[in-house]
């Protein structure tokens, strides 16, 4: 890629802006944002450059060979954009997914659904292992998305540690939500009190974990994409294709769990058809919004081949 333009990271805090705001919503993850904004393999080479040789040139070309080394101003644009979001939109996100949730829901049911057609056009040759390791990739996405969340909470430095390394991975890897991933483990809450009580121990042991575990995971998708790029992008596909009924807008709440808050908030839910709430007139909007969703889509692929020029 030549030199970028400021214009050209501008538009790559944009999409941090919406890696950002997908990453408040439970169950929409970043990465898939990532990907289909057309970044996610100069993401995962950027991280997976964070190493101790890189480190080393320190000593002889100083912090400039290193920003350059990591693609620092790629990262930093990145992360501007992402903190940008989370910091303005949460309230708002966090707001209408009490009071509208069925419209998040759909906007994002649009958003994915088109991105799993984006990411199906950049495979170069299907053929009947392409197809196994897609329907492979919906299923085990599908089973994750059923999975009852574990009720028994654990907060042990070594259960946290893990519970960091695990999410962070969830976190880049299109289709699966790290706050999802937590809930699961059962290590959402306990997160949510470390932040809250100022817990600076356990925060570091988490952020710890998901160092350890992004320097990781990053290594090991690069190297996937390297080799075998068709399947990790059907195995990717079909992530995204399974985690779907995550986001599905229509719920039915079957446990609650108290918040930090002290508020009731659903706990454990399943999809259910829109048409079990008789006379529902939000149908005709989720429909009208989860289009906006595909065009938002549209609208990032062609940001991306502007960008990519």
């Amino acid at each position: 890629m030549g030199k970028r333009k400021f214009i050209h990271y501008l538009i790559i805090s944009l999409k941090g802006m919406a890696m950002g705001a997908a990453d408040v919503v439970p169950g929409v993850s970043g990465g898939t944002i990532a990907f289909i904004s057309g970044i996610y393999e100069e993401l995962l080479t950027s991280i997976s450059s964070v190493n101790l040789k890189t480190l080393k040139q320190f000593k002889t070309g100083g912090i400039r060979a290193v920003w350059n080394a990591v693609n620092g101003n790629f990262l930093a644009s990145l992360l501007i954009g992402i903190f940008i979001s989370v910091v303005s939109l949460a309230k708002i996100i966090s707001w209408l997914l009490e009071n509208k949730p069925i419209m998040v829901w759909s906007f994002f049911f649009g958003l994915v659904l088109a991105s799993i057609l984006y990411i199906g056009k950049q495979i170069t040759k299907w053929n009947v292992l392409t197809f196994v390791f897609l329907i492979a990739g919906a299923l085990v996405a599908y089973y994750i998305t059923t999975l009852e969340p574990m009720i028994s909470e654990n907060s042990s430095p070594l259960f946290m540690f893990l519970a960091g390394a695990i999410a962070i991975c969830a976190m880049i890897l299109p289709g699966i939500s790290g706050s999802f991933i937590l809930v699961l483990l059962g290590a959402y809450k306990p997160v949510l009190e470390a932040i809250h009580d100022r817990d600076f121990k356990t925060i570091a042991i988490l952020g710890a974990g998901a160092v350890v575990g992004l320097l990781t995971f990053s290594k090991i998708l690069k190297w996937l994409f390297s080799h075998y790029k068709n399947l990790t992008l059907a195995i990717l596909t079909g992530f995204i294709l399974g985690s779907l009924n995550k986001i599905w807008p229509w719920k039915e709440t079957l446990t609650w769990r108290t918040n930090s808050h002290g508020e009731k908030v659903a706990f454990n839910e399943q999809s259910v058809s829109p048409f079990s709430f008789e006379g529902d007139p939000q149908l005709v909007y989720a429909i009208s919004i989860a289009v906006l969703g595909v065009l938002v889509i549209l609208a990032l692929e062609k940001i991306a081949n502007v960008s990519n020029k």
